[in-house]
């Protein structure tokens, strides 16, 4: 069977993610094998619908140990929190399948994302528009999945009531639900101190103010760790060397 150019090179760099999934998960605690799911990470990496952009940050972003590490299935209602211009959205609502939906919340319209779907239109990802105190779209049914990715540290500097921001996403889970949490790490016990000057947060400070909402910490990975980052950069600062950050899965129990 012939395949266009463009789909070979996005199988390329969906094994090349695999295989890096593969040699990082026996230090993640995963909700499921990676290797049984490989084919269906594949498939989801490689789609048409992802830009050239989103492709281009796979190195960074290592799409497929992401979505082992959230536990995410076909069919699961998931939010992705602070949604930008829907890469993770994207991605999450194609591993949920079309009997799965993914709510993409934001405070204020995004033309990235508006962009993203106008272009390649996908019947169970939903753009909202909800104040960061209660992210949850009014009406949405109990949700498996929450992610907030790289954006915890920006809401610390709006005018947001994170406990009860947490709170809400927690009430929104079903019993055993999980709320995904990665962003850029700041020196241990620098609590919120770096969140506006680095666009850094406290790793601790972080799981401190979540599990007051009842959560508890299921489990950390590293697999965006480096430890030659000396965390007094902004990350967006670092002229090409790798920045720390940190990826935590918390559970409603």
């Amino acid at each position: 069977m012939h395949q266009h150019p463009r789909f070979k090179q996005r199988l390329t760099q969906a094994a090349l993610a695999l295989s890096l999934a593969a040699s990082i998960a026996p230090g993640i605690a995963l909700a499921h094998d990676a290797a049984t799911a490989a084919p269906q990470y594949a498939s989801i990496i490689a789609s048409p619908l992802r830009t050239a952009d989103d492709i281009k940050g796979d190195a960074k972003r290592h799409p497929a140990v992401f979505l082992a590490f959230t536990g995410v299935q076909p069919g699961m209602k998931v939010l992705d929190v602070a949604a930008g211009g829907g890469a993770t959205s994207q991605l999450l609502a194609l591993a949920v399948g079309s009997g799965g939906e993914v709510w993409a919340q934001s405070q204020k319209a995004s033309p990235a994302m508006e962009k993203r779907l106008a272009e390649h239109p996908q019947a169970n990802l939903h753009p909202v528009l909800q104040s960061f105190d209660n992210p949850v779209p009014a009406g949405a049914p109990a949700l498996d999945l929450v992610t907030l990715i790289m954006n915890y540290h920006d809401i610390v500097n709006l005018p947001t009531d994170r406990a009860a921001m947490n709170k809400h996403i927690y009430d929104a889970l079903k019993p055993g639900g999980h709320f995904i949490v990665i962003d850029n790490a700041a020196k241990a016990g620098s609590g919120l101190s770096a969140t506006n000057t680095l666009h850094r947060i406290d790793e601790a400070t972080l799981v401190e103010e979540v599990t007051k909402a009842g959560f508890a910490v299921e489990a950390s990975s590293d697999y965006l760790r480096a430890p030659s980052d000396p965390r007094e950069q902004p990350f967006f600062k670092m002229e090409g060397k790798p920045d720390d950050k940190f990826a935590i899965r918390f559970v409603k129990k």
